[in-house]
């Protein structure tokens, strides 16, 4: 998988955006998180915003989770943000994140 599968769930008014991730262990569980991403000229700079792991036994619940984690970070935007299913997305580089 890699960025063409990045997919913004909600754009703020600065150009950045929010996504998740999504990852599938090796037990068959899913796992999500909630990223802030900014892009500049030659990269993105991915900020993680779930400050736990969000998992289920289903991709689509594992994505629905962290859906209502976005929602409960920015209540008022809840209406314009992207609802699950997300394209699958392993998330950013370590040498990405800040």
């Amino acid at each position: 998988m890699n960025r063409l599968n990045l997919e913004p769930v909600m754009t703020f008014s600065d150009g950045s955006y929010l996504a998740i991730s999504t990852e599938c262990s090796r037990e068959g569980e899913f796992t999500c998180s909630v990223y802030s991403v900014a892009e500049t000229d030659d990269h993105l700079a991915f900020r993680s915003l779930s400050r736990h792991a969000l998992f289920s036994s289903s991709c689509f619940a594992a994505q629905e989770q962290a859906y209502h984690y976005a929602v409960r970070l920015y209540p008022a935007a809840a209406q314009t943000m992207k609802k699950p299913p997300y394209l699958i997305w392993q998330g950013p580089r370590s040498s990405e994140l800040v």
